[in-house]
């Protein structure tokens, strides 16, 4: 399960910027039309989005997540800095379950 961890918190990290990134250029395309960073960026972001579902899930399989938390989780990775926030809580649940006794 740790392996599965370090993947879903740097794939968080990297979905988290790059949906920061992605936000500030909606404003530049809007406030200055210039969509050229939105072109780029929006494709790279959707691709490390599904990479990122992808990672949240097998996380979730391992966890034993409830289909709630699991849906809480993924749908994060959409909200900009929810990510950041949402990394940190699952590290701190999926931390305290491998050192549960009965993680063991």
């Amino acid at each position: 399960m740790k392996g599965s961890l370090a993947r879903y918190r740097f794939m968080a990290y990297v979905t988290g910027i790059g949906l920061l990134v992605l936000t500030v250029g909606v404003v530049l395309k809007y406030a200055f039309n210039s969509p050229g960073l939105v072109a780029v960026v929006g494709v790279v972001h959707g691709f490390l989005f599904m990479i990122y579902v992808v990672c949240a899930f097998d996380l979730s399989l391992k966890s034993k997540w409830q289909p709630l938390y699991t849906l809480g989780v993924l749908l994060s990775g959409t909200i900009p800095f929810l990510s950041f926030y949402t990394e940190r809580k699952v590290t701190q649940r999926v931390t305290a379950q491998l050192e549960s006794p009965a993680a063991a």
